[in-house]
């Protein structure tokens, strides 16, 4: 028999929380009993991936997307799937198509969903209409130019209100039209820019301005733009939030169906030097001028009313001048808007609210925190009261939350459990089994917990994660890998770019350290690093290695090695430029010089106001935490001498791979061992499946070189 402690965490909450899924726990009971393998990196990569659910606004039904990756993009497959939250009975797929379809929303009936999709014929995402009552196939709705994306329906079920680009000077779809052939058919490639920032992540950004538009809910209806003869639409720093697929405004129906509020930025061009905040605006749903709704310099998101339509709910953040971090609070409003002052409903509580939800009935809303690497369930009365934890998993984090009728659902994952579908009306319960059967086969333990207090007086929150038939009389090399960021926190999670039991498979402890300038743990632990970028949390990172070595007696303290991705791989350089105390380093995505960073990133006011001025300022830390200004150290022995492994994108625009280059051209100006690696069509991240097993095998084969 395998002792409970072996077990996934899911088996076990299948048993003592009950599980919806019934149809998958013998089958993966069954595999748990087998002899077990340790992971390999197809475990990782074909891991089905499950997205958020929403759940139909009579609370019988959750749709989902579910991708079916493949190393051969060409032969991924995502669909949407939907599953009864009434019954156990097994999700069922409702499309089938390669393209892949996002943002579904059902109607007010529950009875049809519209949805996003690129489908053959498409030059871009459309909006799609399913009758999930009927069944049938998809319709298209919209033919737009420049597409469709965020689909809302109104409170009759009648128009849909949705997000789509116009060109500068644009009156309508056939002046789109023309500005888009125009554009096809220029001689010249060059980009012009007359406002910051040009570029985000992988994409150089061009002139498009963000809309809203409502048409009739039927295949070709007129979409009608909300904006276009408003004067805010019209200023320059007009925009919304920035994403893959373009701006968002966050758009939502007025519960009477006659006017949208949304969220909207209009000092967008003036990045450079100042925080672009987001302010709640309403137009009405007939078009013309769009009135402000709150007079501060905040910023709001996530706007969402509550199911009796009197409050206006969202996130806000204080967005402090001459601060590096603020919490994302939970506010809300009577509406209709009394008052453009928010009550601030998580006032008190001093964690950033991740996502929240507002089932019907109770009248409270239902939000997740980061702390101490988990995500758990907790709620609070519409009236700022009455705070409560709920039930919850005791370890690893619900990844999304959303609620229709008087359902809640969403995705809760560990570092041994990959996502799956759960409700949350009680105690937590699975509602789906894509990957349980998977993961019951491998030989993988839960995340562990450990605090300690640092020399400056901070708490400070770790988790190991051990190898794979783990032995604890034997020694093992620890690996500290270091979280991006800063503001970001290690969560026990199922991560795709940087396993943690992949990374540990060949026989290393991995050691996840939350330094200061983490997330989860209070706004001043987060705030913790300004004008100390990287020297406080390294020493984090080394005074938490010191207390895994002192812990752990399986941990062989002469065989170091750290490494991490963006902000991990600017605290990697870090400290291989200030100590020699590590067998090796890996470094990708890693910062060498804060002031080349800061001219080529897409990014650049936060670090200014983290390093207390401006670059020509003279204030020492943008040369004395700038880890190629400390070349010097290599003469003295005390840095500059580890082997380290230096990887990059080229298509990364967030940490440009001009720092990788000056990053291995230092290394060899030195005579130190490495190596680089870039990846031409990736960018801050390595997303593609067999880059992706090439970066894990460069990893592994850099660590036992200088660690076996």
């Amino acid at each position: 028999m395998i002792p409970l402690h072996r077990l996934p965490l899911g088996l076990l909450l299948a048993a003592a929380l009950g599980c919806g899924a019934s149809h998958a726990a013998a089958p993966a009971a069954a595999a748990a009993a087998t002899a077990k393998h340790a992971i390999s990196h197809e475990d990782v990569w074909l891991m089905k991936r499950v997205g958020a659910p929403v759940p139909s606004p009579d609370g019988k039904w959750a749709v989902f997307s579910v991708t079916e990756p493949a190393y051969d993009s060409k032969e991924q497959w995502s669909d949407l799937w939907i599953k009864s939250l009434l019954d156990d009975g097994a999700p069922r797929r409702l499309t089938f198509s390669k393209g892949g379809e996002s943002a579904a929303a059902w109607s007010p009936d529950s009875r049809q969903l519209v949805f996003v999709a690129k489908r053959d014929g498409d030059e871009a995402a459309q909006l799609y209409r399913i009758d999930v009552a009927a069944g049938g196939e998809a319709q298209r709705l919209t033919t737009l130019t420049l597409g469709a994306r965020q689909p809302k329906w109104s409170p009759d079920g009648k128009q849909l209100l949705f997000v789509s680009d116009i060109f500068p000077g644009n009156a309508g779809e056939d002046e789109v039209k023309k500005s888009f052939k125009e554009r096809k058919e220029r001689k010249t490639s060059a980009r012009a820019y007359e406002s910051f920032p040009p570029r985000f992540f992988d994409k150089w950004l061009d002139d498009k301005q963000v809309r809203l538009f409502v048409m009739d809910a039927q295949a070709g209806a007129t979409a009608r733009s909300l904006l276009a003869t408003s004067k805010v639409a019209a200023m320059p720093g007009f925009g919304g939030g920035q994403g893959d697929e373009g701006q968002s405004l966050g758009a939502i129906w007025a519960p009477d169906g006659k006017s949208v509020v949304f969220a909207a930025s209009t000092n967008r061009d003036q990045q450079a030097r100042a925080s672009a905040t987001t302010q709640i605006f309403a137009v009405s749903a007939k078009g013309g001028e769009a009135w402000k709704l709150t007079a501060d310099e905040h910023s709001y998101s996530e706007l969402k009313f509550s199911p009796d339509g009197n409050t206006l709910f969202c996130l806000t953040q204080a967005e402090e001048a001459g601060k590096v971090y603020d919490l994302e609070r939970l506010a809300a409003f009577a509406w209709p808007m009394r008052s453009p002052q928010p009550q601030i409903l998580t006032a008190k509580l001093d964690r950033s609210i991740s996502r929240y939800a507002l089932p019907e009935g109770g009248k409270r809303v239902y939000f997740s925190y980061e702390h101490a690497g988990l995500e758990q369930l907790h709620s609070i009365a519409y009236d700022g009261g009455d705070l409560r934890d709920e039930a919850s998993a005791p370890s690893g984090a619900i990844n999304s939350l959303n609620a229709g009728g008087k359902a809640l659902v969403g995705v809760w994952e560990s570092a041994v459990n990959p996502p799956e579908v759960y409700a949350f009306n009680g105690a937590p319960k699975r509602l789906t089994a894509f990957n349980t059967e998977q993961a019951a086969a491998i030989d993988w333990l839960p995340a562990e917990h450990f605090w300690f207090k640092a020399a400056d007086g901070r708490q400070v929150h770790n988790m190991i994660v051990k190898p794979a038939n783990f032995d604890p009389s034997k020694k093992y090399p620890l690996f500290a890998v270091m979280h991006g960021g800063a503001a970001n926190m290690w969560r026990d999670q199922f991560v795709l770019r940087w396993n943690y039991h992949l990374l540990a498979r060949p026989g290393y402890v991995v050691l996840l350290t939350d330094y200061k300038g983490s997330t989860g743990y209070g706004e001043e632990f987060a705030r913790a690093i300004q004008f100390d970028p990287l020297k406080g949390p390294g020493e984090h990172i080394n005074q938490a290695v010191d207390e895994a070595v002192k812990k752990y007696a399986f941990i062989d303290g002469g065989k170091l090695a750290a490494g991490g991705a963006s902000y991990g791989g600017h605290l990697a350089n870090w400290l291989q430029a200030t100590t020699t105390r590590y067998k090796a380093f890996v470094s990708h995505a890693g910062e060498m010089d804060l002031v080349m960073q800061w001219g080529t990133s897409d990014s650049i006011h936060g670090r200014e106001v983290n390093s207390g001025g401006p670059v020509w300022g003279g204030l020492p830390v943008w040369r004395e935490q700038s880890p190629v200004m400390q070349a010097g150290n290599h003469d003295k022995g005390t840095g500059f001498l580890t082997p380290i492994l230096i990887s990059v994108g080229e298509l990364d625009y967030r940490v440009p791979a001009n720092n990788a280059l000056m990053n291995f051209a230092t290394q060899q100006r030195l005579n130190v061992p490495s190596k680089l690696l870039v990846f031409p069509d990736e960018n801050h991240w390595i997303l593609k499946g067999e880059n992706s097993r090439y970066f894990y095998s460069e990893v592994h084969g850099w660590l036992a070189k200088y660690l076996k």
